[in-house]
């Protein structure tokens, strides 16, 4: 008889996430290449072991967007949680997770769109666009939609702080 896997059982992994600005006060937000929906989102992943969470920010858009062109704006003090749906623990982030614990890094996109290159070694969005900060929840997967709130309500003021 198969157990049933419930979130106290797995730990978050640890993780960072960007929200890159360009110039016009927009935010970067690709279409995730692995969805059966339609789920976009900003720039995200590990920390690796001994990286600061703005090392894993700038690894993490070179790996997902080719690109590093960007300068630290502000970190987000606090550590956000988000759990994964019941359907998806065991199944996503390699099943070792119960969902992600985020140090969020709010950072100024210094290249340019040419620059901007998704097909990287192993690409994770299928597309990408800019986006004004306030249309980010509506078009994300429901269950990070308060962690999105929860940023775009911190980093407000830096959208249009050139």
């Amino acid at each position: 008889m198969s157990r049933i896997l419930r979130h106290e059982d797995l730990p978050y992994r640890p993780c960072v996430g960007v929200m890159l600005l360009n110039p016009e006060g927009l935010v970067f937000v690709g279409r995730r290449i692995d969805q059966t929906v339609e789920g976009w989102q900003m720039p995200q992943g590990g920390i690796d072991q001994g990286e600061t969470p703005r090392q894993a920010a700038l690894r993490e858009l070179k790996e997902e967007i080719g690109t590093d062109k960007a300068e630290p704006l502000r970190e987000m003090k606090d550590w956000l949680d988000y759990d994964l749906p019941q359907h998806l623990l065991g199944v996503a982030l390699k099943g070792r997770y119960r969902g992600q614990r985020q140090k969020w890094i709010a950072m100024r996109f210094t290249g340019r769109d040419g620059d901007i290159d998704i097909n990287t070694h192993e690409p994770e969005f299928a597309e990408w666009k800019w986006l004004a900060m306030e249309a980010l929840p509506r078009l994300i997967v429901p269950f990070k939609r308060d962690t999105y709130s929860r940023v775009i309500e911190e980093f407000r003021d830096l959208a249009f702080a050139a």
